[in-house]
């Protein structure tokens, strides 16, 4: 065939997400044993109460949800990200007191 695709041919010359997270992971070099977490950014959570009777156009119950358009997803290798909580540094001193 000359000329473009059929799409089923496409589709399967195209790596699957799954494909293209191993292969991520692989560059990464992050081993099979790793916490690795997968969350959801651009999003927004209502933190305002309503109350019973409210636009339901313009408002939304507390805690409701809600996904932006440019939503994204994050990947998040929890074994390789240690928490060390910051030290106070010695060298510096107060000016005041």
């Amino acid at each position: 065939m000359i000329g473009k695709l059929d799409p089923d041919e496409r589709i399967m010359s195209e790596p699957t997400v799954i494909e293209q997270i191993n292969s991520i992971v692989e560059t990464l070099k992050w081993e099979t044993g790793d916490d690795i977490v997968v969350e959801i950014g651009g999003t927004q959570v209502s933190g305002i109460d309503v109350g019973e009777e409210y636009n339901k156009k313009w408002q939304s119950p507390i805690g409701t949800r809600k996904y932006n358009k440019d939503a994204f997803i994050v990947i998040k290798n929890l074994s390789r990200s240690p928490f060390e909580p910051s030290q106070p540094n010695p060298d510096l001193k107060a000016h005041h007191g």
